[in-house]
């Protein structure tokens, strides 16, 4: 074995030393190398200040007893070792595990979030009522060529939905689709839409349960907004 496998198995066997996937045996063992060699503690060392670093822009928060229950069940459940075996494979191959030492770190919470509100959009928009009573905000992610929009404020009607609209110049408005109840709603947009989005205006109106059905706005404008550049 070369010099530097050894050196990418001690890699791997200080993250599962840092993720705590050791068994007691086998973590024995590995302190028992800390003490005495100094490259060892040095990765131990890195991999703890990398994990750490995953933590600097995340609010603490407490998380419910089943976090920990739910990541010991998926992770260790039946065969404890196989785990092991599959992250010092995976490292010595060269694929990234970061998404594990998130997942660690977390808990299931992470990946149950869904999909967040672009945090460099190419173009914004905000799409309000005159006394605010309705306050939408739309952020264009133009790499993903997606819309995401998100109430800030009120929300459709008992029995009725929000519709979205695009409206270029003087054209008949194009519909976007109904806004989520869950708050944030993602729309794909075709090329053409992504091309008229500068300058363009959203509007939302209040619509029956399902959207418009004659492809244009039925009920009440209740906001519209210009979408500009950030």
């Amino acid at each position: 074995m070369s010099e530097t496998d050894n050196h990418n198995d001690d890699r791997a066997l200080a993250g599962e030393y840092v993720l705590g996937l050791m068994s007691e045996e086998d973590r024995a063992t590995f302190e028992h190398r800390l003490k005495v060699e100094h490259d060892l503690r040095a990765l131990t060392r890195e991999w703890s200040e990398n994990l750490a670093r995953l933590t600097e822009d995340v609010d603490p928060v407490t998380p419910p007893p089943r976090v920990l229950k739910g990541i010991e069940t998926r992770l260790f459940d039946d065969e404890p070792t196989s785990l092991s075996r599959m992250f010092r494979n995976w490292f010595g191959s060269g694929i990234v595990v970061a998404g594990l030492a998130a997942y660690v770190i977390f808990g299931t919470d992470l990946l149950e979030r869904g999909p967040q509100m672009p945090t460099e959009p190419a173009l914004v928009a905000e799409i309000a009522a005159e006394d605010r009573s309705l306050v939408v905000q739309a952020a264009f992610d133009a790499e993903a060529g997606q819309l995401f929009v998100q109430a800030e404020q009120g929300g459709a009607r008992d029995g009725r939905a929000l519709e979205l609209w695009l409206i270029e110049g003087g054209n008949a408005p194009v519909s976007l689709g109904v806004l989520s109840e869950d708050g944030l709603t993602v729309v794909a947009l075709s090329d053409e839409q992504r091309r008229v989005l500068p300058g363009a205006v959203l509007a939302i109106s209040d619509e029956p349960t399902g959207g418009s059905t004659t492809g244009a706005p039925t009920g009440d404008v209740l906001g519209v907004g210009e979408i500009t550049n950030v």
